[in-house]
């Protein structure tokens, strides 16, 4: 019995945005890798949004005894109900196309945990709301070794063109994130500016993610200079989610492969960047005249697992 229960081949789930993620190589990425590694386990993503329905099956679900969400905490009550409050909506679904194991559907890295936290009454936001966010992000600072949070999604958009960084409260958290090792990226917005990206995408210490079509290498909605990766997603609050994951799914090849990362960047996520910008295929953007790199997991994966 347990001779044949060794020969039965692993069983994928279905990607929850199959179009997506075929056009990054996640699913390649999850066919080719099955056996070697975990795609998230172990890993905690921190999600800072305008809060969320911890009640909905995707964030009740526990998969091998394990409870995807990991922990939650409200950063403008200061306590550990994150429900939505005011106009807050997009806090309950931004974790999806990173991180959901439920009935056969799977995210990028579907065996991650979350720690959902709200940082703002809404992800259309102002930059005032700079305040309760660097708590968010405070927050994670304090609690990252303990919950194993290796990523942060910092979901806001301002929905402007700001063409160079705004100081802001933020700035020294993201700052001190970057040199903890922590992954923090955002989406640059999705109102075809060409001039600039949303707050807080445009910060320093926070990776501003783009979006090209579904299907297309064509790059669509809102980019300028300050865009260091483009995914596949119609918007890019979504492209930033599935960079998030594939930044866990890299984190742990590396650690797995003994890859030496500080031959691409002075800190692991300025690596892993460079890792993915270097394997990404290139798409020139004929509005901005530049030319982005587009996420190819199953390329920055096969980098570096070929390494010793």
């Amino acid at each position: 019995m347990l001779l044949l229960l060794t020969l039965v081949p692993l069983r994928a789930g279905e990607p929850v945005n199959p179009v997506e993620f075929r056009h990054a190589r996640i699913t390649d990425a999850w066919e080719k890798y099955a056996k070697v590694l975990t795609f998230g386990r172990g890993q905690t993503l921190a999600l800072v949004d305008d809060g969320c329905k911890l009640a909905m099956p995707e964030w009740t679900a526990i998969v091998d005894g394990v409870p995807k969400v990991r922990v939650a905490w409200d950063a403008v009550d200061g306590d550990p109900d994150p429900k939505h409050e005011g106009r807050g909506y997009h806090g309950s679904t931004i974790g999806i196309p990173s991180s959901l194991n439920l009935n056969g559907k799977w995210g990028v890295a579907y065996n991650n945990q979350v720690a959902v936290i709200r940082g703002l009454e809404c992800c259309h936001c102002k930059i005032a709301d700079s305040a309760p966010l660097a708590r968010a992000l405070q927050w994670i600072i304090e609690h990252h070794a303990e919950h194993r949070i290796t990523t942060v999604n910092l979901a806001p958009v301002d929905d402007l063109a700001h063409g160079a960084p705004v100081p802001t409260e933020i700035d020294a958290p993201l700052a001190r994130l970057r040199e903890l090792g922590i992954w923090v990226s955002a989406p640059a917005g999705n109102h075809h500016f060409t001039n600039g990206i949303s707050w807080p995408a445009s910060q320093p210490n926070c990776f501003a993610i783009g979006a090209v079509k579904p299907g297309v290498d064509v790059v669509i909605l809102d980019r300028d200079a300050k865009i260091v990766l483009v995914v596949p997603a119609s918007a890019t609050s979504s492209s930033n989610a599935i960079a998030c994951g594939a930044a866990m799914i890299l984190r742990e090849a590396i650690e797995r492969s003994g890859y030496p990362w500080k031959t691409d960047g002075k800190n692991l996520p300025e690596a892993m960047l460079a890792i993915f910008q270097k394997t990404g295929k290139p798409v020139p953007d004929p509005a901005t005249k530049l030319t982005f790199r587009r996420l190819d997991l199953l390329a920055a994966l096969d980098h570096v697992m070929k390494k010793p």
